[in-house]
């Protein structure tokens, strides 16, 4: 069942490949990489969003691609905490001008690359027309550097959150089985879409008992979006409920690596997968310097 496994991740990865440049070519002179732009998000905190981020991108570099991690939750960013290293630059230092986009990148296991979150983000809808071009100078090399960029953004809707939601290509929804936690990504789903109706979400389903939890959680939030919204929601996956995620935590190391044959690392590499193999949204808009245009309203 391994070897059979591995030969189909073999497959989706060269699927990929053919609408993405190998990672490296924007060091080796090849045509730039494509890349991929998500949010991940959710209604409400104490989902694990961070975490499903972290590993999801993770299963990501493992597979081939040159993954980046951008950590937008304001006020509680917390990727590098995750992952036990301890970041002393961050956004902020960005936008006063005191580091490079160079600086601020740095390296977690497997290679992962992430930028640590910060009150930066704040600053961003109050930049100068010249500060915000020397920002989009900076951040625009990311696009070269990546095949996956995922901004882990903060939990709930804020004017921040919602920026980054309409400037990215998808948007990931993480919730759990619990009441409360479905109503809230229920309402984050309609407040967007409330703004910008063109925005299409998939729906992540974490800490379910069994598949058949998580799907009955996800088709909830799908009935009640298409009956009131006219939305069809896509599922994408689920990750298993698992004590070994909240020892990886507590040990500061991502259970995809602490943990690789946990039910949890399982089912999170199977939800990777169906991502991989599934057509990416067709871009249609101007890429990364676009998200960027969006982003800080220039």
């Amino acid at each position: 069942m391994s070897d059979q496994a591995q030969e189909l991740r073999k497959l989706i990865r060269l699927r990929h490949e053919k609408d993405t440049p190998s990672p490296g070519s924007a060091l080796t002179g090849q045509p730039e990489r494509k890349t991929r732009i998500i949010t991940v998000t959710s209604g409400k905190g104490g989902v694990g969003k961070s975490n499903f981020t972290l590993n999801f991108a993770l299963c990501l570099q493992a597979r081939g691609y040159k993954t980046l991690i951008f950590d937008a939750d304001i006020g509680f960013a917390n990727i590098d905490v995750l992952m036990g290293i301890s970041s002393k630059a961050n956004l902020l230092h960005l936008i006063k001008g005191e580091k490079t986009i160079g600086e601020l990148v740095q390296t977690g296991p497997k290679g992962l690359q992430f930028i640590a979150g910060g009150s930066g983000l704040y600053d961003l809808v109050r930049l100068s027309d010249s500060e915000a071009d020397s920002f989009t100078d900076q951040i625009q090399e990311l696009g070269g550097m990546a095949d996956f960029i995922l901004f882990d953004t903060g939990a709930g809707l804020s004017k921040e959150t919602q920026r980054f939601i309409a400037a990215a290509q998808e948007t990931l929804v993480v919730t759990t089985p619990e009441p409360t936690s479905i109503t809230d990504a229920y309402a984050l789903i309609k407040m967007v879409r409330s703004e910008d109706p063109d925005v299409t979400f998939k729906l992540v389903v974490n800490r379910a008992a069994h598949s058949r939890e998580a799907k009955e959680t996800a088709e909830k939030i799908a009935m009640v979006a298409r009956r009131f919204l006219s939305v069809e929601l896509q599922t994408l996956g689920f990750v298993e409920d698992d004590q070994h995620v909240s020892r990886a935590v507590k040990e500061q190391t991502p259970f995809t690596i602490a943990y690789p044959n946990s039910p949890a690392a399982k089912s999170m590499n199977v939800l990777v997968d169906q991502f991989l193999g599934q057509q990416p949204k067709a871009d249609s808009t101007g890429g990364f310097k676009g998200f960027l245009s969006r982003l800080i309203g220039r």
